[in-house]
């Protein structure tokens, strides 16, 4: 039996189960299927320890969803990103700058929360809307498009005709495969290391970025945890490298990060277990099918720097809702209109974020000092650092 709705989105990760709010609460009649049942505790096997900073471009369309007020009261505010360069001999902070949102807006850069929270509360929304059906554990076997419907076959044989389809499945989107649009990748011999540690000395929402080589260690505001100061970490260094620091015994782990993170926010303790990551810049030779739109790492995958990749993700949901109307889902234009609209700002901002991380990779010594006198010059201009401020968080 054949079940038709408005749209179906394939992919239950942060930015499907969005996309499935946010098509819902403007009236939509949707279905949202992932093979995996979302993880939505921070103690679970598989669970998503990274987190993610929602800029202030992203927050009017979670607000449209009804997902902000549920995350709002979870959410930790992010008002000073700090780079730090420890590239000299000894790994040790040698020159440090301060982004504060202050100089350019009257709110924070963005708000940090747990990967696995968002799934928790994005279900929890999802389930109050009696036009959105979602289905965990159910994926996407074949589609097939035609002028007048989208016709999906979903993994337990069930069919369905959707007006639009969403591809929000992930960097090997069978959505994607299935309309034969290539993916360009770029690979960087990196992996990321993620996970929360708990630190004495209080992080003051500031987010911080250590560049010494192999790419750059992070930390991100988190709560509390068990009364300490908190913060999620993700540590991008080369494949053979991360994977030795996994096998390391834990009191060796901790020596090791607590080398790369300088110090900063005094000496850090493990609190979450590791989980790893593939770094690559990846993209989609384009966003839109027939009926069909890809959005997220369907559409184009960065590397975790700048809070750049669901930002993103939640970009292409605003502009796909934006061009969207009842009597137009899925039609040509619309579509073509969301391909203008988003194709030239990913290419911008993959272009940004791969040049930051080739730079944040570099080995030699002398290449290292080059890339700190030459930041250091450029962030030491007011001009400068408020336009990156501005480009950094989408203002313009």
């Amino acid at each position: 039996m054949r079940q038709s709705v408005d749209v179906l989105v394939s992919g239950g990760g942060v930015a499907g189960l969005a996309a499935a709010a946010a098509f819902g609460s403007a009236g939509y009649s949707v279905i949202c299927v992932d093979p995996a049942p979302p993880v939505t505790t921070g103690d679970a096997p598989g669970a998503d320890l990274r987190t993610t900073a929602f800029l202030q471009p992203s927050i009017p369309v979670l607000t449209e969803a009804g997902l902000w007020a549920r995350l709002e009261p979870h959410a930790m505010p992010l008002q000073v990103m700090r780079i730090v360069d420890a590239g000299g001999p000894e790994p040790v902070a040698r020159i440090t700058h301060d982004f504060n949102a202050a100089d350019v807006s009257a709110q924070p850069f963005g708000w940090n929360l747990p990967n696995w929270l968002l799934r928790r509360e994005f279900v929890a929304r999802l389930a109050e809307l009696p036009n959105v059906d979602f289905r965990p554990g159910t994926g996407t076997k074949r589609l097939f498009t035609r002028e007048r419907e989208a016709l999906v076959t979903l993994s337990d044989d069930s069919q369905i005709a959707a007006r639009l389809v969403v591809g929000a499945d992930g960097r090997h989107s069978p959505v994607r495969k299935a309309l034969g649009i290539p993916a360009h990748v770029t690979r960087y011999g990196q992996k990321a290391l993620a996970f929360a540690v708990t630190h004495p000395e209080p992080h003051q929402n500031v987010s911080t970025e250590v560049h010494r080589s192999g790419g750059p260690f992070t930390l991100v505001p988190l709560p509390d945890h068990q009364g300490k100061p908190c913060s999620a970490v993700v540590w991008m260094e080369t494949g053979p490298e991360i994977e030795r620091l996994r096998a390391l015994p834990r009191e060796e782990f901790e020596a090791a990060m607590n080398e790369r993170s300088c110090g900063l926010f005094g000496w850090l303790e493990q609190a979450s277990n590791l989980t790893i990551w593939p770094i690559i810049t990846q993209h989609a030779e384009r966003f839109i099918g027939q009926r069909t739109a890809l959005i997220a790492e369907a559409a184009h995958v960065v590397p975790p720097i700048g809070a750049q990749g669901l930002n993103m993700s939640l970009g292409d949901l605003t502009a796909l809702i934006a061009v969207s109307t009842p009597e137009t889902l899925g039609e040509p234009g619309p579509l073509e209109a969301y391909q203008r609209r988003r194709w030239p700002e990913v290419k911008l901002r993959l272009a940004g974020v791969d040049a930051l991380n080739r730079a944040s990779m570099m080995a030699s010594q002398p290449l290292r000092d080059a890339r700190a006198a030459t930041l250091h010059a450029l962030y030491s201009l007011a001009p400068v650092r408020k336009g990156l401020m501005q480009l950094g968080i989408g203002m313009r």
